[in-house]
C-alpha cells in the first residue's frame, strides 16, 4: 500500500491534503478528534489493508518520452489507488523526457518484466515512442500482458507507433496523434476522437487530453463513481476542446525583446503535474526555463511520489534575474517555498521590481498571501485555500491576471493557466498554436 503523510491539522490544508488522496476512503479508517483549535483525522490502516488489494500499473517511460502524458497518468492513478511503478526502459533509472524534463523511475524495466500488472499505459512523444518500441523486453511483456485479457493504454504517438506494429490494435477503433492518423489506419480503424475505448484497449490523442485520459483509466479500474471523485477536485473543465480563456484586470503588456527568462521552482511535495506542464508548455514557447531545487540535493519527491530532477539549485539559479517567476501548486511543495527565505526574497525582488510572478493551486495562499505579495491584487487559488485571501472577488475565475500577477487554482486548471502565460509573452497567436498542437484545443 502507498505510504502517505499525515493529514494537517489546518482545516483548509486538510481539505487539499484529502482532495488529492480521495482514495483513503476505501485503504484507510479515520477517527474524527476534536481539539480547541480544530477538528482533525487521525487515520490508520484498517485490518484488511495490511495486504494491498490496489490494481497494479505499469508505466515505461524512456528517453524523449511526453512528460506531461507520463505524469498526468501516474499522478492521476496514484490518487484513485492504483500502485504504479515507473519503469526506465533505458539503462539508467533517470529518464531525459521530452524538452529537458528529467524523470527517476522507481524500477528498471528489467526488474519488473515477471511481475502480472492490471494495466500497461504507454506514453508518448517522439523519439521516445521509437525507444518503447524497440526495447524487445517491453514488447514481450505488453504482447503477454495482451494475450491474457488485461486492460493496456497508450497515448498520442504510441498507438502508431508502437501498439500498432506489435499487432495489438487489430480489429479495434483507436485514436492517436494526429499526424499519425494515416499511419495508425495501416493497423487498425483510426478514429477521431481525444479518447477511444474498445474492449480492453484505451487510446488518446496527445498532451492535451492527457487528463480526459488517465481519467478513463481510472473508470477502467475502479468505475465511474471513482472516476468522478477523482475529477471532481482536479477542477477539469467541461467544455474539453474549446479555447483557452482567462480574466484579465489591469492589463499589461509582458512581451519582451529576448526569449524570456522564467524560474519554476520545485521542493518535496510540490504537485508534479502542474510543475510538469508549466516547464513544458513554456520551453514549447521557446521561453528559458530554469528548474530549481528548493531542497538541499536536485531530486524531489513531488506531492504523488513522482521523482523529478531540477536543472540547478535554488541558491545557483538566486544569482541570476528572471522576467517571470512561477510557482507550481501541492501543499508540501507550497510550504516548502513559504519557507524558502532565498525563494521569498526573489518574489519580493520581482513584485518590486514590476516584474512577472505566478503561483498555481495552494502556493497563492500558502506562500503569495503571507508574504504580502497580493496586496493590492486580484487572485485566486485552490478553491479549499482561496478563502485565506484576502481579496475575495475574483476567486471562482480559474485564471485570473491582474498586471504583473497570474493566479490560477487547481491540476485541472494549470493548461489554461499555461497557455495564457505563453499567450501574454508571446501573443494569442502562438497561445492558440501550442493549445492546438498539444490537444488541447480542438484541431
Amino acid at each position: 500500500m502507498q505510504d502517505f503523510d499525515p493529514p494537517p491539522s489546518n482545516p483548509a490544508a486538510k481539505q487539499l491534503y484529502l482532495a488529492s488522496t480521495s482514495n483513503l476512503k476505501q485503504l484507510l479508517t479515520a477517527t474524527k478528534v476534536n481539539s480547541s483549535k480544530a477538528t482533525f483525522l487521525l487515520i490508520s490502516p484498517s485490518a484488511g489493508d495490511m495486504v494491498s488489494t490496489a490494481p497494479k500499473v505499469l508505466v515505461p517511460i524512456a528517453d524523449d518520452s511526453e512528460p506531461i502524458e507520463a505524469i498526468i497518468t501516474i499522478d492521476v492513478l496514484r490518487r484513485a489507488g492504483a500502485d504504479v511503478v515507473v519503469a526506465s526502459v533505458g539503462k539508467q533509472l533517470r529518464v531525459e523526457a521530452m524538452l529537458g524534463i528529467h524523470i527517476i523511475a522507481d524500477d528498471a524495466l528489467s526488474d519488473v518484466v515477471d511481475t502480472v500488472f492490471d494495466l500497461i499505459v504507454l506514453p508518448g512523444g517522439v523519439p521516445g515512442v521509437d525507444n518503447l518500441r524497440e526495447c524487445e523486453a517491453l514488447e514481450s511483456l505488453v504482447k503477454r500482458h495482451a494475450a491474457d485479457g488485461r486492460l493496456y493504454a497508450a497515448a498520442c504517438a504510441a498507438p502508431a507507433a508502437v501498439l500498432g506494429p506489435w499487432g495489438l490494435l487489430k480489429g479495434l477503433k483507436a485514436t492517436t496523434y494526429p499526424s499519425f492518423m494515416e499511419k495508425l489506419a495501416a493497423y487498425t480503424t483510426a478514429v477521431e476522437s481525444r479518447v477511444q475505448v474498445d474492449g480492453k484497449v484505451v487510446t488518446s490523442g496527445g498532451p492535451g487530453t492527457s487528463m480526459e485520459f488517465a481519467i478513463a483509466l481510472v473508470e477502467q479500474l475502479f468505475g465511474k463513481q471513482k472516476a468522478l471523485e477523482i475529477a471532481g477536485p482536479l477542477l477539469m473543465r467541461s467544455n474539453h476542446g474549446d479555447e483557452y480563456t482567462f480574466t484579465e484586470l489591469n492589463p499589461k503588456s509582458w512581451t519582451f525583446d529576448h526569449p524570456p527568462k522564467v524560474l519554476v521552482p520545485i521542493a518535496n511535495g510540490t504537485e508534479e503535474m502542474e510543475a510538469v506542464m508549466i516547464i513544458d508548455f513554456l520551453r514549447r514557447g521557446e521561453a528559458n526555463v530554469t528548474v530549481a531545487s528548493v531542497e538541499d540535493k536536485l531530486d524531489i519527491v513531488a506531492s504523488h511520489k513522482v521523482k523529478l530532477e531540477a536543472d540547478v539549485l535554488l541558491h545557483e539559479a538566486a544569482k541570476q534575474s528572471y522576467d517571470l517567476i512561477v510557482l507550481p501548486g501541492g501543499l508540501g511543495g507550497a510550504q516548502a517555498f513559504a519557507n524558502s527565505e532565498t525563494l521569498v526574497n526573489l518574489l519580493k525582488k520581482q513584485r518590486e521590481s514590476n516584474k512577472y510572478y505566478g503561483a498555481i493551486c495552494a502556493s497563492p495562499a500558502f506562500v503569495l498571501e503571507p508574504h504580502g505579495l497580493l496586496k493590492g491584487k486580484k487572485a485566486t487559488a485552490f478553491p479549499g485555500l482561496s478563502n485565506q485571501l484576502t481579496e475575495q472577488s475574483e476567486v471562482e475565475k480559474r485564471v485570473v491576471v491582474d498586471g504583473n500577477l497570474i493566479t490560477s487554482r487547481a491540476p485541472g486548471t494549470v493548461m489554461e493557466f499555461t497557455l495564457t502565460i505563453v499567450e501574454k509573452l508571446f501573443g494569442r497567436k502562438l497561445g492558440l498554436e501550442v493549445a492546438t498542437s498539444m490537444g488541447f484545443t480542438s484541431l
